[in-house]
């Protein structure tokens, strides 16, 4: 679930940002993520991690530093200092309209950012850095060229991922004033360094700055072959996801549990969106899922198809009944598996079928009892597993009624 919000920078200037809230249920925590240097909180990497952690129960503000993006300002008035500021004002905004956040994301420079904002954020527990360098000094390389020239002139445009910007001698004199780096030691905050051997941009000999200068609780996780950017979406989900077990040993919540009174225990919650093809966020009374189809019908395979889940419905039902019916009438029976299959048949090819015309749904059920039983007791196993509730559901008649909400 994702809504639209804006916020006042320490410059008055608004700031757009995009709340992720989890699909259904009370957050147990907060982040803020901070984008990487020049980019928008529209990155792959904010997005994907945004959805990862509220698809795990944290809640995620992502917004546009002034002058990028959507938020108002002029991006050559910023710098380093105001884009901590940015953070400090993000983290006041939550605490206002939402709950203060318990956790800073950053990407790049953002982490950067994140280090050095976490000591004026008092609600803060723990700091991730994805790509990031020890010191803010580190982007003055991406410029190297251009430094003589802003210098002399006062400012200059730039060529920074493409597109072109328009930076002061202010800029350059504030990153150099910063010492990110000396402050890690003292940051009294979980870290979590994340980055990749292969980085481009930033090389993995920063990330090592960050950990070896912090004290513990840290830790370090490899993103492999994953460029800067995380531009691949499967590179960013992995960070989101790890990021997420991470936090939860820090917030006292068990990652992907929603609080029990927040939720209807009666309701699932599906929601997906068009860019994301068939991929749906799954709240089933608190428990979260993940939905797809296969790559051969057009999906990721990040999840089960809901096919799969109807079957999977139907498998459940039967162990847990009978499991309960060999409970109740104390029969030897160790355990119980179920093999399902779904597929489409001839309605001529089935004997018992009323429909004898197109084709109908056929599941085949496999059903394999461990224990000592009889063949009578196994038999009558057979008989009960055709009662279980969901098996009378799918040969019952069924009512679904559909509105729109708000009607």
């Amino acid at each position: 679930m994702q809504e639209r919000v804006n916020f006042t920078s320490s410059d008055k200037h608004v700031i757009s940002g995009v709340l992720h809230r989890p699909d259904a249920g009370t957050p147990f925590a907060y982040a803020v993520f901070a984008h990487c240097f020049t980019c928008t909180k529209n990155s792959k990497a904010a997005v994907h991690i945004a959805d990862a952690l509220s698809d795990a129960g944290i809640a995620v503000l992502r917004f546009d530093f002034t002058g990028l993006g959507q938020s108002e300002g002029e991006f050559a008035d910023t710098d380093f200092s105001s884009n901590v500021d940015d953070l400090v004002a993000a983290a006041n905004y939550l605490e206002k309209e939402q709950t203060a956040p318990a956790i800073l994301v950053g990407h790049s420079l953002g982490g950067t950012a994140c280090l050095a904002a976490a000591s004026r954020i008092d609600s803060v527990r723990a700091v991730a850095t994805i790509g990031s360098p020890a010191d803010a000094g580190h982007v003055l390389g991406l410029i190297e060229d251009d430094i003589e020239r802003i210098e002399q002139t006062g400012e200059a445009r730039v060529n920074l991922g493409g597109a072109s910007f328009t930076l002061r001698k202010d800029f350059v004199d504030d990153v150099r004033s910063q010492s990110v780096s000396a402050g890690i030691r003292s940051l009294r905050r979980a870290l979590l360094v994340m980055h990749s051997p292969l980085d481009e941009l930033v090389p993995i000999e920063e990330a090592t700055r960050i950990y070896t200068s912090a004290l513990h609780p840290k830790s370090f996780v490899s993103l492999d072959d994953a460029n800067h950017m995380l531009t691949r979406g499967r590179d960013a989900r992995y960070a989101g996801v790890m990021l997420a077990a991470w936090a939860g040993r820090y917030l006292d919540s068990e990652v992907g549990q929603i609080p029990r009174a927040s939720f209807k225990s009666d309701t699932v919650v599906v929601t997906g969106r068009a860019a994301d093809a068939f991929r749906v966020s799954i709240n089933a009374a608190g428990h979260r899922l993940i939905g797809d189809e296969p790559e051969g019908h057009g999906g990721t395979d990040s999840g089960p198809s809901p096919y799969d889940f109807l079957s999977t419905a139907l498998g459940a039902c039967t162990v847990m009944t009978l499991n309960m019916y060999a409970r109740h009438k104390k029969l030897p029976l160790d355990s119980v598996q179920v093999d399902l299959r779904h597929g489409k048949i001839h309605a001529e090819d089935c004997a018992d079928c009323e429909t004898k015309e197109g084709k109908i749904d056929r599941i085949e059920r496999e059903i394999r009892l461990e224990g000592d039983l009889s063949e009578a007791q196994r038999q009558r196993l057979l008989e009960i597993a055709d009662r279980c509730p969901v098996h009378r559901t799918l040969h019952g008649e069924i009512s679904i009624v559909s509105k729109l909400a708000g009607d």
